[in-house]
């Protein structure tokens, strides 16, 4: 098995889609890596992942948002086609297994107005300060200031 992670903005707003009775919600990331080229210029170079997600958990698509940075994984596919020039492309497909909202794009919208393009997602800060806590049941659920090494 081969599992592709991917930290990005979402390009537009996902879309919920029924094929065969089942759910899927189809949306874009852009993953945006800065590099310096042979004679040091500080380049961007972005690859975008369309995402399919078959799920019955649907609640999470208004939050699913243009500029929204997302946490996905699951399983690649590279598909191969020809141009209406003749020239070969090439597109990444990920088949979704898990996504996790991380916030939105350089921070805005941290209003929770969802005119701001935030839809009511923000991410949460833990009331002592210190470094976010993990929820996820396998994962620590401490602040980092407290381990004992």
């Amino acid at each position: 098995m081969i599992k592709l992670l991917v930290i990005g903005n979402l390009g537009k707003d996902a879309i919920l889609n029924n094929v065969n009775g089942k759910n899927v919600i189809n949306f874009t990331v852009a993953h945006t890596e800065k590099y310096k080229d042979a004679q040091g210029v500080q380049k961007d170079r972005t690859v975008w992942v369309d995402c399919s997600y078959w799920t019955d958990r649907t609640g999470v698509v208004p939050y699913l948002k243009k500029g929204t940075q997302v946490y996905v994984e699951g399983n690649p596919d590279v598909r191969t086609y020809t141009t209406q020039d003749g020239r070969n492309g090439a597109s990444l497909t990920l088949r979704v297994l898990s996504i996790q909202l991380i916030g939105t794009k350089g921070g805005e919208g941290a209003s929770g107005n969802p005119a701001s393009g935030n839809s009511g997602y923000t991410p949460q800060t833990p009331a002592y300060g210190g470094q976010p806590v993990v929820s996820s049941p396998n994962e620590l659920t401490e602040p980092m200031d407290d381990l004992p090494f």
